[in-house]
Protein backbone atom coordinates (compact mmCIF):
# COMPACT_ATOMS: atom_id res chain seq x y z
CA UNK A 1 0.00 0.00 0.00
CA UNK A 2 1.45 3.35 -1.03
CA UNK A 3 1.27 6.28 1.36
CA UNK A 4 0.09 9.64 0.03
CA UNK A 5 -0.10 12.82 2.09
CA UNK A 6 -2.67 15.50 1.28
CA UNK A 7 -3.32 19.06 2.38
CA UNK A 8 -5.34 22.12 1.53
CA UNK A 9 -4.71 25.79 2.19
CA UNK A 10 -6.68 28.97 1.79
CA UNK A 11 -5.65 32.61 2.14
CA UNK A 12 -8.83 33.93 3.66
CA UNK A 13 -11.86 31.73 4.07
CA UNK A 14 -13.12 32.16 1.39
CA UNK A 15 -10.14 33.28 -0.61
CA UNK A 16 -7.50 31.96 -2.99
CA UNK A 17 -7.06 28.26 -2.23
CA UNK A 18 -4.51 25.58 -2.99
CA UNK A 19 -4.38 21.81 -2.62
CA UNK A 20 -1.54 19.30 -2.80
CA UNK A 21 -0.75 15.62 -2.53
CA UNK A 22 2.61 13.89 -2.33
CA UNK A 23 3.53 10.21 -2.50
CA UNK A 24 6.27 9.35 0.00
CA UNK A 25 8.20 7.76 -2.91
CA UNK A 26 8.41 11.05 -4.80
CA UNK A 27 5.58 12.07 -7.15
CA UNK A 28 3.49 15.09 -6.14
CA UNK A 29 0.91 17.47 -7.59
CA UNK A 30 -0.83 20.67 -6.59
CA UNK A 31 -3.59 22.90 -7.88
CA UNK A 32 -5.68 25.92 -7.03
CA UNK A 33 -9.15 27.44 -6.94
CA UNK A 34 -10.28 31.01 -6.35
CA UNK A 35 -12.41 31.67 -4.49
CA UNK A 36 -12.31 28.63 -2.26
CA UNK A 37 -12.32 27.51 1.35
CA UNK A 38 -9.88 25.48 3.39
CA UNK A 39 -12.31 22.58 3.64
CA UNK A 40 -12.86 22.54 -0.14
CA UNK A 41 -9.12 22.38 -0.67
CA UNK A 42 -8.70 19.56 1.87
CA UNK A 43 -11.37 17.48 0.10
CA UNK A 44 -10.05 18.29 -3.36
CA UNK A 45 -6.53 17.25 -2.34
CA UNK A 46 -7.80 13.77 -1.46
CA UNK A 47 -9.90 13.52 -4.62
CA UNK A 48 -6.95 14.48 -6.81
CA UNK A 49 -4.63 12.10 -4.93
CA UNK A 50 -6.96 9.14 -5.47
CA UNK A 51 -7.51 10.01 -9.13
CA UNK A 52 -3.75 10.07 -9.69
CA UNK A 53 -2.84 7.03 -7.59
CA UNK A 54 -4.57 3.78 -8.55
CA UNK A 55 -4.37 0.71 -6.36
CA UNK A 56 -4.00 0.50 -2.61
CA UNK A 57 -3.46 3.91 -0.99
CA UNK A 58 -3.14 5.15 2.58
CA UNK A 59 -4.22 8.80 2.59
CA UNK A 60 -2.58 10.76 5.40
CA UNK A 61 -4.31 14.06 6.13
CA UNK A 62 -4.31 16.67 8.88
CA UNK A 63 -7.99 17.35 8.14
CA UNK A 64 -10.36 15.87 10.69
CA UNK A 65 -13.15 16.92 8.29
CA UNK A 66 -11.82 14.45 5.71
CA UNK A 67 -10.56 11.68 7.98
CA UNK A 68 -13.67 11.64 10.19
CA UNK A 69 -15.95 11.50 7.15
CA UNK A 70 -14.50 8.10 6.28
CA UNK A 71 -13.62 6.87 9.79
CA UNK A 72 -17.09 7.67 11.15
CA UNK A 73 -18.87 6.91 7.84
CA UNK A 74 -20.59 10.29 7.61
CA UNK A 75 -20.89 9.66 3.88
CA UNK A 76 -23.19 6.67 4.45
CA UNK A 77 -25.71 8.90 6.22
CA UNK A 78 -25.29 11.68 3.65
CA UNK A 79 -26.29 9.24 0.91
CA UNK A 80 -29.18 7.81 2.96
CA UNK A 81 -30.50 11.33 3.62
CA UNK A 82 -30.12 12.53 0.04
CA UNK A 83 -26.97 14.59 0.61
CA UNK A 84 -28.14 16.35 3.75
CA UNK A 85 -26.19 16.43 6.98
CA UNK A 86 -27.37 15.60 10.49
CA UNK A 87 -28.76 19.15 10.80
CA UNK A 88 -30.89 18.46 7.69
CA UNK A 89 -28.90 21.01 5.67
CA UNK A 90 -27.23 20.35 2.32
CA UNK A 91 -23.78 18.78 2.64
CA UNK A 92 -21.16 21.48 2.05
CA UNK A 93 -18.83 20.88 -0.88
CA UNK A 94 -21.08 18.20 -2.34
CA UNK A 95 -19.58 18.85 -5.80
CA UNK A 96 -16.27 17.49 -4.46
CA UNK A 97 -17.57 14.96 -1.94
CA UNK A 98 -19.80 13.22 -4.48
CA UNK A 99 -17.01 12.15 -6.88
CA UNK A 100 -14.66 11.45 -3.96
CA UNK A 101 -17.15 9.16 -2.23
CA UNK A 102 -18.01 7.42 -5.50
CA UNK A 103 -14.31 6.78 -6.11
CA UNK A 104 -13.89 5.58 -2.53
CA UNK A 105 -16.86 3.21 -2.87
CA UNK A 106 -15.29 1.73 -6.03
CA UNK A 107 -12.02 1.19 -4.16
CA UNK A 108 -13.29 0.67 -0.61
CA UNK A 109 -10.92 -2.26 0.04
CA UNK A 110 -7.92 -0.35 -1.33
CA UNK A 111 -8.20 3.05 0.38
CA UNK A 112 -7.51 3.84 4.02
CA UNK A 113 -7.23 7.13 5.93
CA UNK A 114 -4.90 8.24 8.70
CA UNK A 115 -4.88 11.53 10.58
CA UNK A 116 -1.64 13.39 11.27
CA UNK A 117 -1.22 16.51 13.40
CA UNK A 118 -0.96 19.56 11.16
CA UNK A 119 1.91 22.03 11.44
CA UNK A 120 3.85 19.52 13.50
CA UNK A 121 7.08 17.70 12.82
CA UNK A 122 6.01 15.24 10.12
CA UNK A 123 8.19 16.12 7.10
CA UNK A 124 5.65 14.94 4.52
CA UNK A 125 2.84 16.92 6.15
CA UNK A 126 5.10 19.97 6.09
CA UNK A 127 5.86 19.33 2.41
CA UNK A 128 2.22 19.11 1.29
CA UNK A 129 1.37 22.19 3.38
CA UNK A 130 4.13 24.14 1.61
CA UNK A 131 2.93 22.91 -1.80
CA UNK A 132 -0.70 23.82 -1.05
CA UNK A 133 0.24 27.27 0.24
CA UNK A 134 2.42 27.87 -2.83
CA UNK A 135 -0.51 26.88 -5.08
CA UNK A 136 -2.78 29.29 -3.19
CA UNK A 137 -0.37 32.10 -4.10
CA UNK A 138 0.45 31.09 -7.69
CA UNK A 139 -3.08 29.89 -8.56
CA UNK A 140 -1.43 27.37 -10.90
CA UNK A 141 -1.23 23.60 -11.05
CA UNK A 142 2.15 21.95 -10.67
CA UNK A 143 3.59 18.46 -10.38
CA UNK A 144 6.95 16.80 -10.03
CA UNK A 145 9.16 14.25 -8.34
CA UNK A 146 10.87 14.77 -4.99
Amino acid sequence: MKTVYTDGACRGNPGPGGWAWADVTGPWASGAENPSTNQRMEVNAVLQALLANPGAVMIVSDSTYVVNCFRDKWWVNWLARGWTNSAKKPVANRDLWEPLIELYRQRIDEVAFKWVKGHGTDPMNIKVDELAVAASFSQRSASGES
